[in-house]
């Protein structure tokens, strides 16, 4: 008879510790955010001296239920309840933001491929003074993707990317909407600032574009051609700069190097320096090897923007003309 009381004691002990974790649990939040870094320890307490209790990964699920100074009462979504800094939290509008813009920059062409030279941050927008979405590690492996110049003005506070000499006298720099592949396996993208990012240009290409003084926006594989020992060799357009980042041009010169089959090395096939590039650059591949190959993008001019087009036959590169377009003048001999 006793053990069948106890029995039933348990029983509503069970079910009491159930329903009261549930009706706490079922405690409605004041809004929804998201882990806003790679990793948020949660806390006892909001009080300096404290106890942590979990750590969540970027972009899981919190429930906000309170908020106290630059502190934020939060519930993961295993139901433990305690506390985190603000900043390293994303409202769920900005973490739509986030991800509208990772569903856009999945769907545009990629300029140039790289990586991070150091722990840098991602932002919602190009500036030093915009949001940060997440901090990526060194050497993230970043899609490249456009180009946005942006003043250089110090921010103070900006973390990473603090620069005391920078001044606020007009001068810019080029931040570049990226699309990283992050270590966790997921994929985000962002604006990052360009000293952060290492472009992984193929080689010999970062000496050729050296040696001619072209810091090089981005490269892009025309074709490829076989080579004495039968190997592919692909054909590229390189397009760049001369000078520092901030520049009004994404690109103002082009080059095309193709594959000598004589001296078996790469040459320079054509050369453009007349030019005030936009990105995109759209490559139009022939339908079959060894065929015609076209290149296009938008040149900005003080009447305006056009439409610049180029063909490349073989080895041999033109830029195609409209009707009536004025032919360059053949420079004497």
């Amino acid at each position: 008879m006793i053990r069948k009381i106890l029995l039933g004691l348990l029983v509503l002990l069970i079910l009491g510790t159930a329903a009261y974790v549930r009706f706490h649990q079922a405690k409605p939040p004041m809004e929804v955010g998201y882990a806003g870094d790679r990793q948020v320890t949660v806390w006892s307490t909001s009080a300096q001296v404290r106890e942590p209790l979990t750590t969540v990964s970027f972009g899981e699920k919190l429930d906000v239920l309170q908020r106290f100074q630059d502190q934020v009462k939060v519930r993961t979504t295993t139901g433990i309840t305690g506390w985190i800094e603000e900043r390293e939290l994303l409202s769920a509008d900005v973490w739509q933001t986030a991800k509208d813009l990772t569903k856009q920059a999945a769907t545009m062409p990629v300029e140039a491929r790289g990586h991070t030279k150091a722990l840098s941050n991602l932002h919602i927008e190009p500036g030093r003074d915009s949001l940060r979405i997440r901090q990526l590690y060194k050497n993230t492996a970043l899609d490249v993707l456009a180009r946005q110049p942006m003043s250089a003005a110090a921010v103070r506070g900006a973390g990473a990317e603090e620069d005391p000499k920078a001044e606020s006298s007009g001068k810019k720099e080029d931040w570049w909407l990226v699309l990283a592949h992050n270590s966790d396996q997921t994929t985000m993208a962002g604006w990052v600032m360009g000293r952060f990012i290492d472009l992984d240009v193929p080689a010999p290409l970062p000496d050729y574009a050296s040696s001619a003084g072209m810091r090089i926006v981005g490269w892009f594989e025309l074709n490829r051609v076989v080579d004495a020992s039968q190997n592919a060799k692909p054909q590229y357009l390189l397009v760049g700069t001369h000078g520092a980042e901030g520049q009004p041009c994404d690109f103002s010169l082009l080059r095309v190097y193709t594959w000598g089959q004589k001296k078996e090395r790469y040459e320079t096939a054509f050369v453009e320096s007349d030019v005030c590039g936009k990105l995109p650059v759209k490559i139009i591949k022939a339908s079959t090897p060894g065929g015609e190959v076209r290149f296009e993008f938008q040149n900005l001019s003080g009447k305006g923007s056009e439409q610049r087009t180029y063909v490349m036959r073989q080895t041999v590169v033109r830029r195609v003309r409209e009707a009536g377009e004025p032919q360059p003048r053949k420079r004497k001999r």
